[in-house]
């Protein structure tokens, strides 16, 4: 058994251990908020994260589906969020935002890139054709016209960045087969499974 001290002053018995454990506390909860005190009236205004504070604004000009945009953006702006929320094309999608997915891609004078790993500033002055620019009016563009004969969409979410990867494709002209086709086709995922359907609208188009 343990030893009990019996304080003046406290009518209270404790053991050794549960003493120690008392003023271990106490002391820590003193230190402690001298401590806050201190930091508080050193640091007066909460710290932030490094790089949290908003740069400077850029003007950047793109010329979307044949008509000039001119922009007032930071620079961290990306061109598939200028697209989205800047000048209401959502027909592009944001999927991944890691560039894994291709739902995003659009065609930057002529050839096809993920958007959401591009800075619009980085294009300034390009010429870009998003999903909304490859139809003439209610003329359809032979992909998208492809794509219903084959049933190459399901839930239709994919089906933006697939149809501007398929016409950069065609613009390449490096797909002689179908492998071919899937080969260059593989940075756009559908998460339908539709591939198949996929390569027969592009095949037919290619044919």
């Amino acid at each position: 058994m343990e030893d009990r001290t019996t304080f003046r002053h406290c009518p209270l018995l404790l053991t050794r251990r549960e003493f120690v454990k008392v003023t271990a506390t106490a002391g820590a909860a003193v230190a402690l908020s001298g401590c806050a005190s201190r930091v508080l009236s050193h640091n007066p205004a909460p710290l932030t994260d490094f790089g949290s504070a908003a740069p400077g604004e850029i003007d950047v000009t793109l010329r979307v589906n044949g008509e000039t945009h001119r922009l007032t953006l930071e620079p961290r702006v990306t061109l598939l969020e200028a697209l989205r929320e800047n000048l209401a094309l959502t027909g592009t999608k944001k999927g991944c935002d890691h560039g894994q997915c291709g739902a995003c891609t659009v065609l930057v004078n002529g050839q096809r890139i993920n958007s959401c790993l591009a800075f619009a500033a980085m294009h300034d002055g390009a010429d870009i054709t998003t999903v909304e620019g490859l139809a003439r009016g209610s003329q359809l563009h032979p992909l998208q016209a492809a794509f219903i004969k084959h049933d190459a969409f399901q839930c239709g979410f994919c089906t933006s960045g697939q149809l501007c990867s398929a016409a950069g494709l065609l613009r390449e002209g490096h797909a002689r087969t179908d492998a071919d086709i899937r080969e260059l086709m593989s940075g756009n995922l559908c998460r339908c499974g539709a591939y198949t359907q996929i390569v027969r609208a592009i095949e037919e188009v290619r044919g």
